[in-house]
């Protein structure tokens, strides 16, 4: 075997080596069109079209038939619902799924730096804008609770039960069980469940998305700063858990309820502040699907696609 000096090897090449250094993570998919958003969630139709929400407006809408040229189309509330102007006048961070022969969107209306927040929850049989039918607020918080609800995810799991895990800052990432039949919180558990928090320092994790792989559940979560064009700090962590509600830990064993988190993208090059993440599995295997702010374009929030692979035991984007 030839050996190399690795005083001859550039050093940026050595950090794409090491794990956890900037240069290590990947630059995103290739994606064209109308690819300004925030907070994306997608999904794939059995005629192959792919829906995607993000946040603002009545929840801004884009579609794709190859998932690289996407076009955008009417906001997927033609009206907003009344009781919104309770909370705010826009809509965050939807998460849509199809269940039962119906596509859900659940989504939050809060504003920026307010715990006054409401979960909705929409249902329609196409998932096309304008379908969507209000089924009102599923879950609140106000100015007194120390937590908030936005950012929901709904995770169904083997067993037919029903779980939406949501939140930022304050004491972190909850969860609640649902009822199936209605997508609104089970009356036999009220309990609210933590599965991450950051007890020490900034409070600040947020955009929850839980999927299950190889006999374990994953929480995959944005921390630090968003919404900062270039000066954005998010970035995309995950720990697993052997049950739902947890306890969720990283790949040292550290608790996601104790500053806890496994790196799984963060800023690097022009793209920064990768975050708002949710996760969708696709024919050619898993995805995440994210925002970030682009450094070549003045902090434009654009959108941000990698595969991801499992093979360590934990999720790396590719």
């Amino acid at each position: 075997m030839r050996r190399i000096s690795f005083l001859a090897i550039p050093a940026a090449f050595l950090l794409a080596l090491i794990p956890g250094t900037a240069s290590a993570y990947p630059n995103p998919g290739t994606v064209t069109g109308a690819t300004t958003i925030h907070d994306p969630t997608m999904i794939r139709t059995s005629a192959g079209r792919y829906l995607l929400y993000g946040t603002g407006g009545g929840l801004g809408y884009r579609t794709s038939t190859d998932r690289i040229a996407f076009s955008a189309g009417a906001d997927a509330f033609s009206t907003k619902p009344g009781w919104w102007s309770s909370y705010a006048t826009e809509a965050w961070a939807p998460d849509i799924s199809y269940q039962g022969g119906k596509y859900l969107l659940y989504y939050a209306v809060s504003t920026f730096g307010s715990n006054k927040s409401a979960i909705g929850l929409a249902t329609s049989s196409t998932g096309l804008p304008g379908s969507w039918a209000d089924q009102g607020t599923v879950y609140t918080s106000t100015t007194s609770s120390d937590y908030n609800a936005i950012d929901p995810n709904l995770f169904v799991d083997g067993d037919g039960k029903w779980w939406l895990s949501f939140g930022s800052w304050w004491t972190g990432l909850k969860m609640i069980q649902l009822n199936p039949s209605t997508g609104k919180q089970l009356s036999t558990n009220t309990t609210r469940y933590s599965i991450a928090a950051r007890p020490t320092g900034t409070k600040a994790v947020e955009a929850p998305y839980i999927v299950k792989r190889n006999g374990y559940y994953y929480l995959f979560a944005s921390y630090d700063t968003c919404c900062a064009g270039t000066s954005s700090t998010y970035k995309v962590k995950v720990g697993r858990a052997t049950s739902i509600t947890g306890p969720y830990v990283d790949k040292n064993g550290v608790a996601m309820t104790n500053n806890g988190g496994t790196p799984v993208l963060e800023s690097h090059g022009r793209y920064i502040g990768p975050g708002g993440q949710s996760i969708m599995n696709d024919s050619d295997g898993d995805l995440i699907v994210y925002h970030y702010y682009d450094g070549n374009d003045n902090g434009t929030p654009k959108l941000g696609i990698n595969l991801l692979n499992w093979s360590s035991g934990w999720p790396v984007a590719t």
